[in-house]
């Protein structure tokens, strides 16, 4: 199933997503495919799987960590389609990543071999969305959504332009900075759930780590929350870690479900 039709889904039934970010080899690629069923189990209805970089402008500490251990680990580009194309799920996956490793691979071979492993999606963060039409056009041809961020600080004018040029959901960042746990919620978060205006689910992310949190952000207008810090902290305690991950997909589900009753 495709992004879009997920949400249509969910939107049939009155509910909203739990999109779960993990990386991708954390703790080692061999442990992926039982962390990836285990937030499926526990709830999650699309997840993204990170592919580790180097240099991951974007992210806090905690999923620098895991890029890290990823790539001591042995995780690259050739073993992050193998490892993705053999998940037998059936949720939509997203691939999530910097255009440095999309650049180097080809534009046209990346997002063919997104498609080949069953990827539907792709979030690039560094990616401004005026530099994007190539590998926008590249997407299109082969049906992959192209995913942008959408920030407290963007300005009307840009967030027209990403509502142009995107597809699958729109990733509101709910506070300026980088990923990582947070035990509030930035007042920031309803005022750009309002400022965008668009028929394209709207996702949030960036902080989000409790069903109550969860449940505050569906309310404020979201039709789906992500949650990816929270996550990978438990992978890297490396305790009980699969149940531990059913247990808070089953938490930020049912924050999101509340919200809609």
């Amino acid at each position: 199933m495709n992004i879009p039709g997920k949400f249509s889904e969910l939107q049939a039934r009155g509910e909203g997503a739990l999109i779960a970010y993990v990386c991708a080899g954390d703790p080692t690629p061999d442990a992926t495919e039982g962390i990836v069923k285990a937030l499926i189990r526990g709830g999650a209805d699309i997840v993204e799987l990170g592919l580790p970089f180097s240099d991951p402008v974007a992210d806090g500490p905690t999923i620098q960590a895991a890029s890290e251990r990823a790539l001591s680990a042995g995780m690259n580009t050739d073993r992050y389609f193998e490892l993705v194309g053999s998940l037998d799920v059936k949720v939509p996956l997203v691939c999530m990543t910097y255009y440095n490793l999309i650049f180097k691979r080809g534009l046209e071979n990346f997002v063919v071999d997104c498609t080949d492993a069953g990827i539907s999606g792709i979030i690039v963060p560094d990616l401004p969305v005026e530099e994007s039409k190539e590998l926008a056009e590249c997407c299109a041809r082969n049906k992959v959504d192209l995913i942008f961020l959408i920030a407290p600080t963007t300005t009307e004018g840009r967030i027209n332009m990403i509502l142009e040029h995107g597809s699958g959901f729109m990733y509101l960042v709910s506070r300026v900075g980088v990923t990582g746990a947070r035990s509030d919620i930035a007042e920031s978060t309803s005022g750009l759930l309002s400022r965008v205006k668009t028929d394209i689910p709207k996702a949030v992310g960036f902080g989000i780590s409790t069903g109550k949190q969860a449940q505050e952000v569906v309310v404020n207008g979201a039709d789906a929350v992500i949650a990816g810090s929270v996550f990978v902290d438990i992978i890297a305690s490396g305790y009980d870690v699969n149940a531990r991950l059913e247990e808070l997909a089953i938490e930020l589900k049912d924050g999101i479900l509340s919200a809609k009753r």
